[in-house]
């Protein structure tokens, strides 16, 4: 529109990876030597216990983490992001939103259906030429846990609920796609497609962050309170780790059921996750802060319950 800023999509035709995207086909012969996810990424690869483990098994344990990471994508990019799109572009959400944000839903709808379709062609290629099969396992958890927060915190305002998710998944998962493109040494496929996925995703969070700021004008101050104070817990269910499929991907390595959780407590209930949350929930957490929300009874509160602080308060216990 004439006078305004250029929006994240308004160049949407010309940019999405749904307009103009290739497809990205996996050549394992072209990939030797090279690993299937970050190591750094799949924290129970340096426990003792896997690392004894025989080279195959650990390179079957790295290809099912990217199994589970492709998998949840589906899950969360449908389930989430577009079950939250979709009120909103079709005039459903219960607030009169301008024509050109709900084109826009409708653009973040077109990319999140193409973000699934790729991520699960993509393992289903992987599979098929590493040999290494899909489990049959639950990839919706961070799902059950998102949609659990909210009807727990918001049980009389489930479109509340589910577009609060949707702003909370889609300012946190940019930084976790920029982190595999950035590293040399895993396969050139997941790479590209990690990195095409993350270019929509950028948009997607500018558009996100300033459709949180929109919404939060038309709630009233008791729906203010109530999403202010769901946030935290939607925050720490988005990025605290999915462990069932890690579970039973350790059993299928060869370790035993104790040893499994054994592995699960070591790497998964420490500290150093804890500030892997606080890093990546930066960007989200001042997006809160620039809507005002800490300046709300109890928000302030219900973050720092979650180990969440307010943007700026990171070294301050005032």
């Amino acid at each position: 529109m004439t006078g305004q800023p250029p929006g994240p999509l308004d160049r949407w035709y010309e940019k999405a990876g749904v307009r103009g995207g290739v497809r990205r086909i996996f050549h394992e012969e072209e990939e030797q030597g090279r690993i299937f996810f970050p190591e750094a990424l799949v924290p129970h690869l340096s426990h003792p216990e896997v690392k004894a483990l025989a080279p195959e098994r650990v390179r079957e344990l790295t290809l099912r983490h990217l199994y589970q990471f492709l998998h949840a994508t589906t899950h969360l990019e449908t389930r989430v992001v577009n079950g939250a799109a979709e009120p909103v572009a079709n005039g459903r959400a219960g607030y009169d939103f301008p024509t050109a944000l709900r084109m826009d839903a409708f653009k973040v709808y077109c990319d999140e259906g193409y973000h699934a379709l790729y991520s699960l062609d993509l393992a289903d290629q992987v599979a098929a030429v590493s040999g290494v099969p899909v489990p049959d396992f639950d990839y919706g958890g961070f799902v059950t846990a998102l949609q659990d927060a909210g009807r727990r915190l918001l049980p009389d305002d489930p479109l509340l609920a589910g577009q609060l998710q949707a702003v909370v998944f889609e300012t946190l998962i940019t930084s976790v796609l920029n982190e595999v493109p950035q590293d040399p040494t895993v396969v050139s496929t997941v790479r590209e497609l990690m990195r095409d996925h993350a270019k929509d995703e950028g948009r997607h969070h500018r558009f996100f962050s300033a459709f949180f700021l929109q919404l939060w004008t038309r709630l009233d101050r008791s729906r203010r309170i109530a999403a202010g104070r769901a946030l935290p817990a939607m925050i720490r269910a988005a990025l605290d780790w999915d462990l069932g499929p890690v579970h039973g991907s350790l059993r299928m390595a060869g370790l035993g059921e104790e040893a499994a959780r054994a592995v699960l407590a070591e790497c998964y209930g420490t500290p150093a996750g804890d500030d892997r949350i606080r890093t990546i929930a930066r960007s989200t957490v001042r997006l809160c802060t620039q809507a005002g929300a800490f300046d709300l009874p109890g928000v302030r509160d219900a973050f720092a319950a979650h180990g969440l602080q307010e943007a700026g308060q990171d070294h301050d216990d005032h």
